[in-house]
């Protein structure tokens, strides 16, 4: 039986797409006679304190779904502050040292990035030993903090570039979520071995309670409530003549939506806190339609909700621009406007007619789903690749 190990920042019981994405890559190859060993921080993420039941560790090891997961102390922190933020990752790769010096560590190694330092850190103390070591690319960085506006152009940014390239030249293998991230890695490096491998979710389609739009047409987002997403910006400015928005997640911007929704009461915003990802795929059902906004647009992301949400049947509204418009329109999950332009946005949504929202067009889109976003045969297509590399 292969062992392999998988280094990340995130990790269930922590939300989000990046705990998610790594959760199910690790128990399927579990699934497929892999000895998978994970090593992720504390939970921590998105509220920047360790979570209840782990606090006071510096060390805990757990098997769960039939992998064993290494959860190591870190200096855990939501500021803004960019010493903060700094500080609790240099935390965290002092602890994978310090994990990886004293334990025996298996010959294939799959290191999330971002972020940048941590694969730094794992890619660099992994050197030896002959081990293949496979770089898992969701984000581009230091190009999607760019983007934000969260880091400038400078001595800064230029040695995380430095720290990106390194990555990608010591790695055997780059995966990555988007066309883009690969065509950003092997413009880089040419011969670069790399695979497109998409965060596609295993969850099973709902069997029931779908349902017609009736009244106003009610609109979701659910996920996270950060910088990124601009979901404080989007409550903001959009029509609401014949919507309803309503929200579920946290992050950052969360205080400032519960502000907006107490200072708006007219508005028809609803925030419905944070449930767990069962309890929401459960909710979901009872919305007409899932917007998925990006504040801005930024080069090789993809949102994963494109393929969760799609998969329980949503029709989409997506407001990101980049790559995933592409997969909405090709793929007719729904509908995009440009990213950053709220004046088209209310237009599509002023478009919008119930029928186009109906039971029919919920099972053609789960469908579709169902038929292209199988994490199955993605999968089983990775492992083969695997093999290829051992052999």
């Amino acid at each position: 039986m292969t062992k392999v190990l998988i280094i990340t920042n995130y990790y269930p019981p922590e939300s989000g797409a990046a705990s998610n994405r790594i959760h199910h890559l690790a128990s399927g190859l579990s699934k497929n006679e892999y000895q998978v060993e994970v090593l992720t921080p504390l939970p921590n993420y998105p509220r920047g304190e360790i979570f209840e039941g782990f606090r006071g560790k510096f060390h805990s090891k757990a098997v769960e779904d039939g992998v064993t997961v290494h959860r190591l102390w870190i200096y855990a922190s939501n500021s803004k502050n960019k010493i903060l933020r700094l500080i609790a990752m240099l935390s965290y790769s002092f602890s994978l040292l310090w994990f990886i010096l004293f334990h025996a560590i298996p010959k294939v190694v799959i290191i999330q990035s971002p972020p940048l330092l941590v694969a730094f850190t794992a890619l660099q103390a992994l050197r030896f030993g002959k081990r293949t070591r496979i770089l898992n690319v969701s984000d581009l960085w230091p190009i999607a903090g760019r983007e934000l506006g969260a880091l400038k152009e400078g001595l800064g940014y230029s040695m995380l570039e430095r720290i990106e390239r390194s990555n990608y030249s010591n790695a055997d293998l780059v995966l990555g979520q988007s066309q883009e991230i690969l065509d950003h890695v092997s413009g880089l490096f040419p011969k670069k071995q790399t695979k497109l491998y998409r965060n596609y979710p295993e969850i099973a389609a709902p069997e029931s309670q779908l349902h017609n739009p009736s009244g106003a047409i009610k609109v979701v987002y659910a996920g996270l409530l950060g910088v990124a997403q601009g979901i404080h910006k989007l409550c903001q400015n959009l029509d609401y003549s014949n919507i309803e928005l309503h929200l579920y997640g946290n992050g950052a911007e969360r205080k400032a939506i519960e502000e907006f929704i107490a200072t708006n009461p007219d508005a028809p915003v609803f925030y419905h806190g944070e449930l767990t990802r069962q309890e929401l795929h459960a909710e979901l059902n009872s919305y007409d339609l899932a917007i998925i906004p990006l504040r801005n647009r930024i080069y090789g992301s993809v949102p994963s909700k494109i393929f969760e949400f799609s998969k329980l049947g949503l029709p989409l509204l997506y407001f990101g621009g980049g790559e995933g418009e592409k997969i909405i329109t090709d793929n007719k999950l729904g509908w995009v406007a440009e990213a950053g332009n709220y004046n088209a946005l209310n237009e599509v949504i002023s478009s919008l007619k119930p029928e186009e929202l109906n039971v029919d067009a919920r099972k053609r889109i789960m469908t579709t789903a169902k038929n292209n976003f199988d994490f199955q045969a993605q999968l089983s297509d990775l492992i083969s690749t695997l093999k290829q590399m051992f052999q």
